[in-house]
């Protein structure tokens, strides 16, 4: 099956477009950093339309956990020519912002509310001060649950949000929650007990390369291929599994986004991906059908816009689940101008 949208990069022009047209655009960005909470040096990239005073268009854009700005060149290139600035944030810890820990392969954080204090100082100090407007947030996975906290936490900030392959829960791999909450907090306990180095949690160890053909991120082999290269070519930013520490902060996170759900007034539509074995779908089902009732102007008809067949990563995934994702957004977006 075929599809095709004069709007967006396809697979068959991507090999010489990544190298011409999108490298041309990389060159314009804005790349610079801030401090974050405890000094915690936050990278980011801007994207701006001629007179920044005059931007109506402003996209704010949370990646997930192990992302940069770097890998998002071909969705920067096909959002700018729509008119959207973009504005990217590189979470700590990952990416090209700082590392907190001596090995730089742990995915750690020691409070997941750093995160969404990152973002808070992100989009006041270098994101709104560039828009006649408020902006709108593109978010994925881990960014998910970094931005839904973030609009719980400022709901008059954002015009309207989508959420991508969102981070609401966890995929347990058929382990129940009964088991795997008490074995985090454990884990975690031990950890504090006896080291004052984070621990890998159990299984989880330092970056590796993975086979297209064993990936769980994309169908697309061309956009595996450019996002492999990006890894390899840019060392700095390669990310190995996470923490105990991690992983029970993000436990309470996601327990708060639930908890606080009437918190979430931003117009929010979620894209899931049909095949996702990376986060939880079924809390996807539930945060919809939650949100729309406590805020119609979300999640239309209570459920997320499914991508059949997608895996996790829409917006690097083959034409025929990235372009209708895009048109999503898209969309939903021009829906609240």
């Amino acid at each position: 099956m075929s599809i095709a949208d004069d709007r967006f990069t396809s697979e068959a022009q991507l090999s010489s477009r990544i190298t011409g047209e999108v490298h041309d655009f990389w060159q314009q960005g804005d790349f610079a950093s801030f401090s974050g909470v405890n000094n915690t040096r936050i990278n980011y990239a801007r994207f701006i339309h001629g007179d920044s005073e005059q931007l109506t268009k402003c996209l704010v854009i949370s990646s997930g956990r192990t992302e940069s700005y770097l890998k998002y060149q071909e969705l920067s290139y096909d959002l700018f020519q729509l008119g959207y600035s973009l504005f990217f944030i590189d979470h700590r810890g990952q990416g090209l912002s700082e590392r907190t820990q001596d090995n730089p392969n742990k995915g750690h954080v020691d409070d997941f509310q750093y995160y969404v204090d990152d973002l808070a100082t992100f989009i006041d100090n270098h994101v709104t001060p560039h828009c006649a407007e408020k902006p709108y947030l593109l978010a994925h996975s881990m960014g998910g649950a970094i931005s839904a906290r973030y609009l719980q936490d400022h709901p008059e900030k954002i015009k309207a949000a989508v959420l991508s392959s969102p981070m609401v829960g966890f995929n347990g791999g058929g382990i129940p929650d009964a088991i795997a909450k008490p074995l985090i907090s454990f884990t975690a306990l031990l950890n504090r007990w006896f080291d004052d180095k984070a621990w890998y949690f159990l299984g989880h160890k330092d970056y590796a390369p993975t086979d297209f053909t064993d990936n769980v991120l994309m169908h697309s082999a061309e956009r595996y291929r450019i996002f492999s290269e990006v890894y390899q070519n840019n060392t700095e930013i390669q990310l190995g599994g996470v923490t105990t520490q991690w992983l029970k902060s993000s436990v309470t996170a996601l327990e708060k986004i639930f908890i606080h759900l009437d918190k979430i007034q931003t117009p929010t539509l979620v894209l899931q991906s049909g095949e996702d074995t990376v986060v939880s779908n079924q809390a996807q089902h539930d945060f919809c059908q939650q949100l729309h009732q406590l805020h119609p102007q979300s999640c239309p008809d209570g459920k997320p816009v499914v991508i059949e067949g997608a895996f996790h990563e829409l917006f690097f995934e083959s034409d025929v689940y990235r372009i209708p994702a895009l048109t999503a957004l898209v969309d939903w977006l021009e829906q609240h101008p």
